[in-house]
């Protein structure tokens, strides 16, 4: 049932109604009397959520990093440090700010900085080689950037080939707290950002007005189909998404966010740094993402909601000395980045007394335009078999279309169009692939191929760019992999076309197998033919140790090509 708390004057959380163009739809009929149809966002600007929190609640928890705990006003105190510090660096507003960090306290220090003077944040993954940075930096031309004191010689690198000069400020992981040496490198001392800062920061910041057609934020896509482009996020649709997903996540100000999704990316951002400034509630954050360290912290943290990869929860079900005791205290939990098998689902049920409730989205809608119902049973395609991936979330609309744009009725799959205020501002500087994704009056071309039913649930089919032409005949790879996954011996599954002289292209499995378990190809092709069409079941098995993933947990379907088979026993 939806908490009350989450609309309380202290969490400032106010479901004002507003008139979008056009929204609405048959999910609005399946929405509880505590989710309004229409929603406004009370700020514009996101800075002005993080302020009413300080001025109204400088002692509350904002960050349990480890054994550490830092409240609003720690978190002030260095964002405004670290703010003078790039002010009397010459930064300014509309400068980019490269962010490089993983999950530390840090990451929303340098966030919050940068938006005080007006400039733009701009989140990276610290895992990036040079070569990689330096294809961003060309592109966004950072003025400045905060990184890992470990970094700094491939920051070095990167910026000497980019043919720039930023201002580079290091921070250390461990920042005062006891670091698990499990995910955390040892040798550097420790030190904070703000610290040098902090006594000639004060009152020499001067703050150019707000708006909320401001860059929030500028986020660069995967890449897995070219070049990563950056996607632009206004102050206006950042506020209205996290905004909404806090009331829609029934967060409050006692919630606990388990911070699993990594903040340089679009799920970690809103879904755990945002959400939780909104909600007023503590974030619990571990560095990256490590099973065993997640869930000594967890066991201690007692987190009461999280947001997550179905793969973070796959790899969290599989420790031996995990129990239902252990998440006894999360009250909903939440996973998007794919859709979610249902033999999946049901394992981690059993394993860890969760119901996951499935959210969909991605960078170029600042995360979520869809989410399952709070208190509302998830359906199955009865076709496919697939689970919902949600309905549209107030004030957003969808569509199915076909090749020339034409909506489609429910249950036929063609191309998944979403509109709404969170909606992005267009790729940074690329106004070409803009033109491409944004399609007449506000609408965006999600490349997801999907269908609708009846009521405004959606289920997912797979990417376009994945589909398999096995001799004329359209394989979807991720009804294959739902399919291996109900085998018991796979814990992991990834299905990919590769070219075949006769048949255009045919199918391709890769597994990794539970620990313990023992399994041939001719098991797992036996079982594909009691389920699936001929033309579907793979024509050949490769057993892998890991199936190669990216940090939100998606499959790298380029590298499972090139990954080495397991040694046989």
């Amino acid at each position: 049932m939806f908490d009350p708390k989450a609309t309380k004057r202290n969490n400032r959380l106010d479901t004002r109604i507003m008139k979008f163009s056009g929204a609405g739809g048959p999910w609005l009929t399946l929405y509880s009397a505590n989710l309004p149809r229409q929603f406004a966002a009370t700020k514009h600007h996101f800075l002005d959520h993080w302020n009413e929190w300080m001025n109204d609640a400088p002692e509350a928890p904002a960050i349990r990093y480890f054994d550490q705990v830092l409240t609003v006003a720690d978190i002030d105190l260095r964002s405004q440090g670290l703010a003078g510090w790039l002010s009397d660096s010459g930064i300014k507003a509309g400068d980019r700010v490269a962010v490089i960090l993983q999950n530390v306290p840090e990451f929303t220090v340098a966030v919050l900085a940068a938006w005080k003077l007006g400039a733009v944040p701009v989140p990276c993954n610290p895992m990036y080689r040079p070569a990689e940075l330096a294809d961003l930096f060309i592109d966004f031309r950072p003025v400045a950037i905060v990184c890992d004191v470990r970094q700094v010689e491939e920051i070095n690198a990167a910026v000497t080939s980019a043919g720039l000069n930023p201002a580079v400020i290091t921070t250390d992981v461990r920042n005062g707290a006891r670091v698990d040496q499990r995910v955390a490198p040892a040798g550097i001392a420790s030190g904070s950002i703000g610290e040098n800062w902090r006594a000639s920061a004060a009152g020499k910041i001067i703050r150019p007005p707000r708006h909320g057609g401001e860059l929030a934020l500028i986020l660069y896509t995967s890449g897995t189909t070219g070049r990563p482009k950056g996607v632009m996020i206004q102050h206006d649709a950042l506020c209205f998404n996290a905004e909404l997903s806090a009331i829609w996540m029934r967060l409050h100000s006692d919630s606990r966010m388990l911070g699993l999704a990594p903040y340089f990316h679009i799920t970690g951002f809103v879904l755990h740094m945002a959400v939780s400034i909104v909600a007023r509630c503590a974030v619990g954050l571990t560095y990256r993402f490590h099973p065993e360290v997640i869930l000594a912290f967890q066991r201690d943290f007692e987190a009461t909601t999280t947001v997550a990869a179905i793969t973070a929860f796959n790899a969290l079900s599989s420790l031996p000395d995990i129990s239902i005791a252990d998440f006894g205290h999360m009250d909903v939990a939440f996973s998007g980045g794919a859709p979610i098998a249902p033999a999946l689902r049901n394992t981690l049920q059993q394993r860890l007394g969760l119901n996951l409730i499935p959210v969909y989205g991605m960078t170029e809608t600042c995360a979520p335009t869809h989410m399952g119902l709070p208190g509302c049973e998830v359906p199955t395609d009865p076709e496919t078999g697939a689970l919902s991936v949600g309905v549209p979330i107030s004030s957003t609309e969808m569509k199915i279309v076909d090749a020339k744009g034409n909506p489609l009725p429910p249950g036929q799959a063609g191309e998944v169009w979403v509109r709404g205020p969170q909606v992005t501002a267009g790729y940074w500087k690329r106004p070409l692939e803009t033109a491409e994704v944004m399609a007449p009056e506000g609408w965006l071309r999600t490349g997801d191929v999907g269908t609708m039913d009846a009521a405004g649930w959606l289920y997912i089919v797979d990417r376009q760019k994945d589909m398999i032409n096995a001799a004329g005949f359209k394989v979807w790879p991720r009804q294959v992999e739902d399919v291996l996954l109900e085998h018991s011996a796979v814990h992991e599954a990834a299905v990919v076309g590769e070219p075949d002289a006769y048949r255009g292209e045919t199918v391709v499995a890769y597994v990794a197998v539970r620990a313990g378990a023992i399994v041939q190809a001719a098991d797992l092709e036996a079982h594909c033919r009691e389920k699936l069409a001929a033309y579907k079941v793979p024509r050949r098995f490769t057993i892998l140790d890991e199936i190669p993933k990216t940090v939100t947990g998606k499959i790298r379907r380029v590298a499972v090509r090139t990954t080495p088979a397991a040694p046989s026993e």
